[in-house]
């Protein structure tokens, strides 16, 4: 049996993870006294204790906590401090076969952000495929539930006094600084950083990112029929990412929390002969967050992918 210790298990994806482990009977849960959890000699006791240690911290306080581990702990970050480091396993397995064994091999794997999951799901496959030139001046919009932004916005978001702005969406990232932007343009690969347009809106979780196309700037003429042929293709054998058939969605309208509580991904292309969208359906805290982990552990486990997350 493993021992898996959660350091920053208060925190949402932390206690994410605690409830996709309730039914798990092949590890063993390592729990930190409430009042040593920001002790760091019982944080690095707990760490070395374990065989696989989650990250859900801060990015200082993750990088604090690699350098108490032992090499032979195998940690997987959910935080944003290892992402571009090629020296990590970056945990997007369904990327491709490169992707997935790196993961299971390594002892150090960051698992991606959750605008960069649906971001990266699109991008990376049509940039290697040659669909999509690494020079495109990408752009990408997004929508997400509150639970992303952490426990104090959260609080104000289901406080029964918040102010009247959180009843709407809000635009934010206005200074083109997004934490994800780094990873979404090293990972696939693109010369420039995309522009990155996400609100947070007035709902607990779930997200889809859209990727709009004009279909003159791509590699050649490709029309929706052709991108969703090609990248149902590059997800045939991936049981959490689907690419839906042309007559979805059915009624027109894609909404932003029906995957919410899972850690499925849905991939939707759509458009007309000079202009696309390519939409990218998930939860911020499964496929985006804690699901994506604990798919992590399996695959370092060497087990069923899917245990914990169906």
């Amino acid at each position: 049996m493993f021992k898996v210790y959660i350091d920053g298990q208060e925190g949402t994806t932390g206690l994410k993870i605690l409830e996709r482990f309730k039914n798990r009977n092949d590890i063993e849960l390592l729990r930190i006294d409430e009042d040593k959890r920001k002790d760091n000699d019982e944080r690095k006791k707990m760490i070395n204790s374990s065989d696989f240690t989650f990250l859900c911290l801060p990015d200082a306080a993750s990088r604090e906590a690699v350098a108490m581990a032992d090499d032979k702990v195998r940690i997987i970050d959910a935080s944003t401090a290892h992402r571009t480091n090629p020296d990590w396993a970056y945990g997007f397995p369904e990327l491709g076969k490169d992707f997935r064994e790196k993961i299971a091999k390594s002892n150090r794997v960051a698992v991606p952000g959750c605008y960069a999951s649906g971001f990266i799901s699109m991008v990376y496959p049509l940039v290697k495929l040659g669909i999509l030139p690494k020079d495109y001046p990408v752009s990408a919009h997004a929508v997400s539930g509150y639970s992303g932004a952490g426990k104090k916005a959260i609080a104000v978001y289901e406080s029964a006094d918040r102010p009247a702005d959180f009843d709407s969406p809000r635009q934010y990232a206005l200074t083109q600084q997004h934490k994800h932007l780094p990873e979404m343009q090293k990972i696939c690969g693109l010369e420039y950083a995309p522009t990155f347009n996400p609100l947070v809106c007035d709902y607990f979780s779930g997200m889809v990112v859209s990727l709009p196309l004009h279909t003159r700037l791509l590699t050649k003429k490709y029309s929706a029929d052709d991108i969703r042929k090609e990248l149902t293709e590059y997800y045939a054998d991936s049981f959490f990412v689907m690419v839906k058939p042309e007559d979805e969605p059915q009624d027109g309208f894609i909404g932003a929390n029906n995957l919410s509580g899972t850690n499925f991904m849905e991939i939707f292309v759509n458009g007309n002969d000079e202009r696309l969208i390519i939409n990218s359906r998930l939860d911020n805290l499964g496929k985006g967050a804690s699901g994506a982990a604990v798919q992590c552990l399996n695959i370092m486990m060497g087990i069923d992918e899917k245990s914990g997350l169906i």
